[in-house]
């Protein structure tokens, strides 16, 4: 017995939408544990992620908002930065950002700048 080719063609529209579904949820769950490690290391600061990595925590809550954009929500960015963040920016910088000189932020700002963009 054979299978008619509408029919297959349904099977596989079908296989693909459901793989595009696993693959999101699963870029949603490594999202969210990354926000959760990112959470629970304060002590690795914001200057420090940008300098290894080329981005921090302020841009990841700009890309959020940004994406929201292009979905046609409003996600401004302290509200970005709230949900990236876990509290309020003001309230995780008074806690857990420590002071640095101005020559280090400029050093890493000025790296980041041509390769960060996204």
């Amino acid at each position: 017995m054979s299978i008619n080719v509408v029919t297959a063609c349904k099977i596989k529209i079908y296989e693909n939408f459901k793989m595009k579904k696993i693959n999101e949820a699963l870029e949603a769950a490594t999202f969210r544990r990354l926000l959760n490690h990112l959470s629970n290391r304060t002590d690795v600061q914001n200057l420090d992620l940008m300098d290894l990595a080329g981005f921090c925590r302020n841009c990841l809550s700009r890309w959020y908002s940004e994406e929201a954009k292009k979905q046609g929500l409003n996600i401004d960015k302290d509200e970005a930065r709230e949900l990236i963040y876990g509290m309020p920016y003001e309230k995780w910088k008074g806690k857990f950002q420590l002071e640095r000189n101005s020559l280090d932020i400029e050093k890493v700002m000025k790296k980041n700048e041509e390769s960060n963009s996204d």
